[in-house]
């Protein structure tokens, strides 16, 4: 598994270090651009997209470009959610958030221009696919990133409107699986996957969407934060309703084994659906590891 997360990683990586040094803008702005992308990470988005692909085309190099866009919407999310108007975070990835490391003015822009960056590098290379799964790749990556999907999810987190359990699954769906989500089935569109097999990846991402926010609530309190690369207790300090704060790390470990054994099965049913050139070994061994990583 360490191998095919390094090459799908590695790829992405590559393109990701091209495609910023290639970008026509100010020294200053790249700069800041880089820092935010280039500064670690278990680039877990698009090894998804990768890893759903593969299951229909050995070529995974096609779509590196979407899977590095989608990375892109990743990192601009976490310079915004660190500024200090937001979880107001000094540490990222082990290193100085970008507002900390450049200015605040400069992070947000930075975001900006990675989130329109990512939707011009799909355009560039949409040629590469049929134009209908193009475009349905990037209409379900655009709507997982906004008002649909993850902007929603953060709103709710910032006006603390969760109220019960499933208020609080819905907002996570948001805030975090809405990405995860999008990873998995574009993946799928791009690799020609039909509406039965959709279906199937999106009920195994609504599963370990779940299974990741979950674990990032126990690590929050149980990790220490040289390990986790990111400040400790950043929820508490920011009074955040989380699934630990309102069920106890017992109960949450719980519910992330369950989510992981729900979402192997899941992919049983992938597999019997696309049929036997598609093995979804490296899934199985992603959703585990999502489960039970410490960091």
């Amino acid at each position: 598994m360490k191998e095919n997360l390094k090459k799908k990683a590695g790829l992405t990586e590559t393109f990701l270090l091209n495609e910023l040094k290639n970008c026509s803008t100010s020294d200053s702005l790249r700069e800041i651009m880089q820092y935010a992308v280039l500064n670690g990470g278990k680039r877990l988005r698009p090894v998804l997209l990768l890893s759903v692909y593969e299951l229909f085309d050995s070529n995974i190099e096609k779509a590196v470009p979407y899977a590095a866009a989608l990375e892109m919407i990743h990192s601009y999310s976490l310079v915004h959610d660190d500024l200090p108007s937001m979880d107001n975070d000094d540490l990222r990835r082990g290193k100085p958030t970008c507002h900390k490391q450049f200015s605040e003015f400069g992070a947000i822009l930075a975001g900006d221009a990675l989130l329109n960056l990512s939707f011009e590098t799909m355009l560039k290379y949409a040629k590469e696919f049929p134009l209908e799964r193009a475009l349905s790749a990037m209409a379900c990556i655009g709507e997982a990133s906004g008002a649909k999907g993850m902007c929603a999810g953060q709103m709710s987190d910032m006006e603390q409107s969760v109220s019960d359990f499933e208020s609080l699954c819905k907002m996570y769906r948001g805030k975090t699986g809405a990405l995860l989500k999008a990873a998995l089935v574009s993946g799928g569109i791009l690799g020609g996957a039909d509406s039965d097999t959709v279906r199937l990846l999106e009920q195994f991402a609504d599963k370990i969407g779940l299974i990741f926010q979950i674990k990032d609530d126990v690590l929050d309190v149980t990790a220490d934060e040289k390990t986790l690369g990111k400040p400790v207790f950043s929820d508490e300090k920011n009074q955040k309703i989380t699934f630990v704060s309102q069920y106890g790390i017992t109960q949450c470990e719980q519910l992330i084994d369950t989510y992981k054994n729900e979402a192997l099965e899941m992919l049983d049913s992938l597999e019997q659906t696309i049929g036997k050139n598609g093995s979804a070994d490296f899934l199985r061994k992603l959703t585990v590891y999502m489960a039970e990583r410490n960091y």
